[in-house]
């Protein structure tokens, strides 16, 4: 069997987007991916669809496997002849026993490479604002591990030369053995009354920053009951941090936001609510399956020329009507001849990577819109062809009945109650630990209530709440729900610009 290899690969400081572009790409080619738990799992999503996922993260005192388990791992599964992507948390040879694992790999014969992440020595203080050297103020910076066991009879760090020896000193991971730190700079020379800074999950929308001195810190870290993962910067730059911060301003910043969407389709909104600075949990209310039976759908798909228009409301209504299309043969040619109309502008953005081009699609975007934009070209027995969910509004079908059509609706899709906890949302409701609940339909209204169960309005009554447009709000006023956002425009992009708008300050 021929030898394998093993890639060594820094995700960064903890920003999923600040992963390289080369470790990126040793992501989407890995046959195995053992990782750890500042790796964010988002990651994971550009991994092929059979890959092997090995979970070995560790914690302070908690460690799912040893160092000498994962060496071992790495050498069985290089042997194996995988490639294996090892995923460590900032840099793999900055404090993240790299180099061990490299060593190991070297003396079975698996062939390895390194690839370089971006360190939270640098990164992580550079999103609180502090820059680690600064002309005037900072000419070297030393980075430490907070690690150390520092009631050992011989320290493997020479404090009376640290202390004074760099102008700025960057403790990784030094939470819990922060008054030891501290006592041991000031001990050896270090002014108590030196500015330092405590972050916390540096680099991600949860991220906390502590001001503080060298003398305080220790004392500060415990009243604030911060928690690692986190760095100690100690050194006159984290002055710098008032007129720098960049990352902790933001409109959202400090602000949990919820995610309803399907899985599948919550990261447009999750990302565009991250780049406002907003933590956002993903609760998928809803799935997206397949309908029961193909029957109905492949038969219109088959006939399109009965049809006059055929009329999307959805982007998985487009998703689901191509992808049979092409399983009973077809491909978009087989439109011609027929008009097609698109609620919304990501839908007909849909039809566009299937080669089509909306004929109409309505400045409103819900059925009562497209009436108005089709009520001039609907002309009585036109045949009418509408692929969708399984439940949904009757009003579209209703109205182009009466202006004379003759309307089939075929089920291309369901929606099915999602995979979200309900109890465990229930509970960070209740402790308002979630500051806004986003619904982008009424189904995602509808279900959630049922994850949440009985006391679901009371809970929702805990946070703000943004509907995507009318139609949803209204479903949310129906279950005792009182949207404090509604969206003009009844897209993502108008969902987020509505949130926005609320959260300026002064208003939110």
């Amino acid at each position: 069997m021929s030898k394998g290899i093993v890639y060594l690969v820094g995700a960064g400081p903890g920003d999923y987007k600040l992963i390289t572009v080369k470790g990126l790409e040793c992501i989407e080619k890995a046959d195995v991916i053992v990782y750890d738990r500042l790796a964010d799992e988002r990651l994971l999503a550009y991994a092929k669809a059979d890959v092997e996922l090995i979970y070995v993260g560790k914690a302070a005192s908690d460690h799912t496997m040893c160092q000498e388990e994962i060496n071992r791992l790495l050498v069985t599964k290089g042997q194996q002849g995988k490639t294996v992507v090892r995923l460590k948390g900032g840099d793999p040879f900055v404090f993240g026993r790299g180099g061990e694992e490299a060593l190991e790999l070297f003396t079975a014969g698996v062939p390895f490479e390194v690839v370089p992440g971006i360190t939270s020595a640098v990164a992580v203080p550079a999103y609180a604002g502090i820059p680690v050297t600064h002309r005037g103020i900072a000419a070297s910076f030393t980075v430490v591990t907070g690690h150390e066991d520092h009631d050992k009879s011989k320290s493997s760090i020479c404090w009376d030369k640290l202390a004074l020896g760099a102008d700025t000193l960057v403790f990784l991971m030094g939470v819990e053995n922060l008054p030891k730190i501290t006592a041991k700079l000031i001990t050896n020379g270090r002014s108590s009354d030196t500015p330092a800074g405590i972050i916390s999950w540096g680099t991600k929308p949860e991220q906390e920053v502590l001001v503080t001195t060298l003398g305080q810190a220790a004392e500060d870290a415990a009243r604030q009951s911060v928690k690692p993962p986190a760095i100690f910067i100690v050194g006159e730059v984290v002055t710098l941090r008032d007129k720098l911060a960049w990352f902790d301003n933001k409109l959202l910043s400090g602000k949990t936001v919820l995610v309803t969407r399907a899985r599948q389709q919550a990261s447009l909104l999750t990302a565009a609510l991250e780049a406002m600075g907003a933590r956002c949990i993903e609760a998928p209310a809803i799935r997206i399956v397949p309908p029961d039976s193909y029957i109905c759908l492949d038969e219109a798909v088959t006939n399109l020329s009965l049809y006059d228009w055929l009329i999307f409301t959805s982007v998985n209504g487009v998703e689901y009507f191509f992808a049979r299309l092409h399983v009973v043969g077809g491909d978009s040619r087989a439109l011609a001849g027929v008009k097609v109309a698109a609620i919304g502008i990501q839908t007909a953005a849909k039809l566009r990577e299937f080669g089509v081009i909306a004929d109409v699609v309505p400045a409103e975007f819900r059925a009562e819109g497209i009436i108005r934009a089709l009520e001039d070209k609907i002309r009585p027995g036109m045949r009418v062809l509408i692929p969708r969910a399984g439940v949904a509004r009757d009003v579209l079908p209703e109205k182009l009945a009466e202006l004379g059509a003759v309307v089939e609706v075929v089920e291309a899709y369901r929606t099915a109650v999602g995979e979200a906890d309900g109890q465990v949302i229930g509970e960070q409701l209740a402790a308002g630990k979630i500051d806004l609940v986003t619904f982008t339909s009424s189904s995602t209204v509808t279900n959630m209530l049922t994850l949440l169960g009985h006391d679901a309005v009371k809970f929702l009554s805990k946070a703000m709440v943004a509907a995507i447009g009318p139609i949803t709000a209204e479903t949310c006023l129906n279950n005792g729900i009182h949207p404090n956002i509604i969206a003009e425009e009844f897209t993502i992009a108008g969902l987020v610009k509505a949130i926005g708008d609320f959260y300026i300050p002064g208003r939110g």
